[in-house]
């Protein structure tokens, strides 16, 4: 089942109901870098969701049928 979030974005639940989404590696901004209160954090590297995760085959999830 495809979702999009509107932190992780587009992403999609999995047959064993992992929700699969990309991960972010973000870094602090500095007082200067920062332009609002909320604003606290930049994105230095994104995994894409099929490598963020163990595969389905790995998992062991005893609803799943192979």
């Amino acid at each position: 089942m495809p979702t999009d979030d509107d932190c992780f974005g587009p992403g999609k639940i999995r047959i064993d109901g992992r929700a699969l989404h990309p991960m972010y590696l973000l870094e602090a901004k500095t007082r200067s870098e920062s332009k609002q209160s909320w604003d606290v954090a930049k994105v230095i590297d994104t995994t894409p969701a099929d490598e963020a995760f163990r595969p389905l085959s790995e998992g062991g999830c005893p609803l799943v049928k192979s």
